[in-house]
Protein backbone atom coordinates (compact mmCIF):
# COMPACT_ATOMS: atom_id res chain seq x y z
CA UNK A 1 0.00 0.00 0.00
CA UNK A 2 1.93 3.33 -1.01
CA UNK A 3 -0.87 5.69 -0.62
CA UNK A 4 -2.90 4.98 2.42
CA UNK A 5 -5.65 7.65 1.25
CA UNK A 6 -6.57 5.69 -1.98
CA UNK A 7 -5.99 2.35 -0.95
CA UNK A 8 -9.10 0.75 0.63
CA UNK A 9 -8.14 -2.25 3.65
CA UNK A 10 -9.98 -5.19 4.14
CA UNK A 11 -12.65 -4.35 7.06
CA UNK A 12 -12.75 -8.34 8.00
CA UNK A 13 -11.78 -7.17 11.57
CA UNK A 14 -14.92 -5.82 13.44
CA UNK A 15 -12.77 -2.95 15.49
CA UNK A 16 -11.54 -1.63 12.24
CA UNK A 17 -14.71 -2.03 10.53
CA UNK A 18 -15.70 0.33 14.03
CA UNK A 19 -12.52 2.82 13.38
CA UNK A 20 -13.50 3.17 9.71
CA UNK A 21 -17.18 4.17 10.94
CA UNK A 22 -15.90 6.61 13.32
CA UNK A 23 -15.42 9.64 11.05
CA UNK A 24 -18.70 9.04 9.75
CA UNK A 25 -17.46 7.54 5.83
CA UNK A 26 -17.26 4.26 5.60
CA UNK A 27 -14.97 3.97 2.96
CA UNK A 28 -12.55 1.21 3.81
CA UNK A 29 -9.82 3.72 4.75
CA UNK A 30 -8.58 4.02 8.49
CA UNK A 31 -6.25 6.60 8.56
CA UNK A 32 -5.68 8.67 5.68
CA UNK A 33 -2.24 9.78 4.48
CA UNK A 34 -1.08 9.69 8.16
CA UNK A 35 2.04 7.05 9.61
CA UNK A 36 1.71 6.17 13.09
CA UNK A 37 5.19 4.48 14.69
CA UNK A 38 6.59 5.49 18.15
CA UNK A 39 9.50 7.00 18.36
CA UNK A 40 11.59 8.29 21.54
CA UNK A 41 11.60 11.73 22.13
CA UNK A 42 14.89 11.99 23.31
CA UNK A 43 16.01 10.66 19.66
CA UNK A 44 13.88 13.37 18.32
CA UNK A 45 15.43 16.40 20.52
CA UNK A 46 18.71 15.40 19.89
CA UNK A 47 17.76 15.77 16.18
CA UNK A 48 16.33 19.15 16.94
CA UNK A 49 19.72 20.63 19.36
CA UNK A 50 22.69 22.27 18.10
CA UNK A 51 25.18 24.28 19.16
CA UNK A 52 24.06 27.93 19.52
CA UNK A 53 20.77 25.91 21.50
CA UNK A 54 22.92 24.19 23.74
CA UNK A 55 25.06 27.77 24.50
CA UNK A 56 21.35 29.35 24.76
CA UNK A 57 20.36 27.14 27.57
CA UNK A 58 23.98 26.81 29.57
CA UNK A 59 23.50 31.21 29.56
CA UNK A 60 19.85 31.06 30.79
CA UNK A 61 20.71 27.83 33.04
CA UNK A 62 23.57 29.92 34.75
CA UNK A 63 21.52 33.72 34.63
CA UNK A 64 18.67 31.95 36.15
CA UNK A 65 20.93 30.61 39.09
CA UNK A 66 21.23 32.57 42.55
CA UNK A 67 25.55 32.15 41.64
CA UNK A 68 24.18 34.79 39.25
CA UNK A 69 22.70 37.17 41.38
CA UNK A 70 25.80 36.42 44.23
CA UNK A 71 28.27 37.50 41.54
CA UNK A 72 26.17 40.04 40.38
CA UNK A 73 26.02 41.61 43.70
CA UNK A 74 29.63 41.90 44.24
CA UNK A 75 30.55 43.09 40.95
CA UNK A 76 27.87 45.67 41.41
CA UNK A 77 29.18 46.20 45.48
CA UNK A 78 32.60 46.77 44.35
CA UNK A 79 31.78 48.98 40.63
CA UNK A 80 29.79 51.47 43.24
CA UNK A 81 32.69 51.53 45.96
CA UNK A 82 35.37 52.64 43.50
CA UNK A 83 33.50 54.91 41.78
CA UNK A 84 32.50 56.49 45.15
CA UNK A 85 35.61 57.14 46.24
CA UNK A 86 36.34 54.18 48.88
CA UNK A 87 39.06 53.35 47.60
CA UNK A 88 40.50 56.54 46.35
CA UNK A 89 39.76 59.10 44.37
CA UNK A 90 42.32 58.13 41.77
CA UNK A 91 40.10 55.09 40.77
CA UNK A 92 37.10 56.26 39.69
CA UNK A 93 36.83 55.51 36.28
CA UNK A 94 32.95 55.94 35.91
CA UNK A 95 31.12 58.48 38.66
CA UNK A 96 27.81 58.95 39.74
CA UNK A 97 25.29 58.16 38.40
CA UNK A 98 27.15 55.15 36.71
CA UNK A 99 26.09 55.69 33.16
CA UNK A 100 29.24 53.08 32.08
CA UNK A 101 27.60 49.99 34.59
CA UNK A 102 24.19 51.65 33.54
CA UNK A 103 25.09 50.83 29.75
CA UNK A 104 26.73 47.34 30.28
CA UNK A 105 23.50 46.72 32.20
CA UNK A 106 21.31 47.17 29.96
CA UNK A 107 23.03 45.46 27.08
CA UNK A 108 23.50 42.64 29.24
CA UNK A 109 19.42 42.67 29.84
CA UNK A 110 19.27 42.74 26.08
CA UNK A 111 21.52 39.98 25.68
CA UNK A 112 20.25 37.75 28.50
CA UNK A 113 16.37 38.52 26.90
CA UNK A 114 17.53 37.09 23.84
CA UNK A 115 19.01 34.02 25.09
CA UNK A 116 16.05 33.58 27.30
CA UNK A 117 13.65 33.99 24.42
CA UNK A 118 15.68 31.22 22.22
CA UNK A 119 15.62 28.74 25.32
CA UNK A 120 11.53 29.21 25.32
CA UNK A 121 11.48 28.88 21.82
CA UNK A 122 13.43 25.50 22.17
CA UNK A 123 11.19 24.87 24.74
CA UNK A 124 8.09 25.30 22.67
CA UNK A 125 9.63 22.88 20.47
CA UNK A 126 9.93 20.39 22.78
CA UNK A 127 6.46 20.67 24.06
CA UNK A 128 5.03 20.08 20.57
CA UNK A 129 6.79 17.24 19.81
CA UNK A 130 5.74 15.87 23.60
CA UNK A 131 2.08 16.96 21.94
CA UNK A 132 3.12 14.94 18.83
CA UNK A 133 3.58 11.71 20.72
CA UNK A 134 1.09 12.20 23.10
CA UNK A 135 -1.29 12.29 19.75
CA UNK A 136 0.55 8.82 18.50
CA UNK A 137 0.07 7.27 21.79
CA UNK A 138 -3.47 8.09 22.59
CA UNK A 139 -4.21 7.12 18.92
CA UNK A 140 -2.71 3.73 19.54
CA UNK A 141 -4.47 3.45 22.83
CA UNK A 142 -7.86 4.03 21.23
CA UNK A 143 -7.17 2.08 18.46
CA UNK A 144 -5.82 -1.13 20.93
CA UNK A 145 -9.41 -0.34 22.84
CA UNK A 146 -11.95 -0.44 20.09
CA UNK A 147 -9.71 -3.73 19.20
CA UNK A 148 -10.15 -5.30 22.48
CA UNK A 149 -14.01 -3.74 22.97
CA UNK A 150 -14.38 -6.03 19.88
CA UNK A 151 -13.30 -9.22 20.40
CA UNK A 152 -15.37 -8.78 24.08
CA UNK A 153 -18.39 -7.60 22.17
CA UNK A 154 -18.47 -4.73 23.29
CA UNK A 155 -20.98 -2.31 22.32
CA UNK A 156 -18.75 1.06 20.51
CA UNK A 157 -21.52 3.36 19.86
CA UNK A 158 -22.65 2.27 24.09
CA UNK A 159 -18.86 2.71 24.89
CA UNK A 160 -19.04 6.01 23.09
CA UNK A 161 -22.92 7.46 24.55
CA UNK A 162 -21.24 6.49 27.87
CA UNK A 163 -18.27 9.09 26.92
CA UNK A 164 -20.13 11.66 25.36
CA UNK A 165 -21.94 11.72 28.90
CA UNK A 166 -18.89 11.39 31.01
CA UNK A 167 -17.15 14.26 29.23
CA UNK A 168 -20.44 16.54 29.43
CA UNK A 169 -20.58 15.75 33.42
CA UNK A 170 -16.92 16.69 33.64
CA UNK A 171 -17.74 20.22 31.54
CA UNK A 172 -20.29 20.77 34.80
CA UNK A 173 -17.67 20.78 37.15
Amino acid sequence: MSDHTTDHLPLDCRACRAIDAFDGNVDGVLFGANKFHVIDERKRWRAVLDAQDKAADRVTNFAGSLRFVYMHSIWFAIWILINIGILGASMKFDPFPFGLLTMIVSLEAIFLSTFVMVSQNRQAKRSDIRAQMDFETNLRAEIWAIHIGAALQIDHDHVEEIVRQALAASEDH
